[in-house]
């Protein structure tokens, strides 16, 4: 994947396993901090990312027409600003990749689904706040 760095505007290709933890700019050495943004993604990056992430994964499904996912973006926005390094949150346009939300049943949006070390753990349909969908990420003591 690359990142900006928000430095010097260099380009840096970050291997998906690499998107929660802190790293360097290739070009001027300026600290590229964790992915604390939602990432907008297709199939293959899905994929990559969900297999490979050290970080458990949360992804929200959507489509630009839903009116509730839209209510739900500035939450979703929040869970992945503080759980940066410590989560990932991944975002899939329903319209554009329906053969994802086919995957993992999604029939109503937006629809929330965690993933650990690559397996799906939880899943659930509508809108959440983001405290809820932190619960979700962090783990449960036993």
């Amino acid at each position: 994947m690359l990142r900006t760095c928000r430095a010097c505007g260099a380009q840096n290709r970050v291997p998906a396993k690499f998107l929660a933890v802190k790293g360097k700019c290739g070009s001027c050495k300026a600290s590229l901090p964790p992915v604390d943004s939602p990432i907008d993604v297709d199939a293959g990056a899905f994929d990559e990312l969900v297999a490979e992430a050290k970080v458990p994964v949360l992804v929200d499904f959507w489509a630009n027409w839903c009116g509730p996912c839209k209510m739900a973006a500035p939450e979703v926005q929040k869970v992945a600003r503080e759980k940066a390094g410590a989560a990932l949150v991944l975002k899939v346009d329903t319209d554009r990749y329906p053969e994802l939300a086919a995957r993992y049943g999604v029939q109503g949006i937006p629809n929330f689904v965690v993933f650990r070390d690559g397996a799906k753990v939880f899943q659930q349909a509508g809108l959440v706040r983001s405290a809820d969908m932190s619960k979700w990420l962090t783990p449960s003591k036993k």
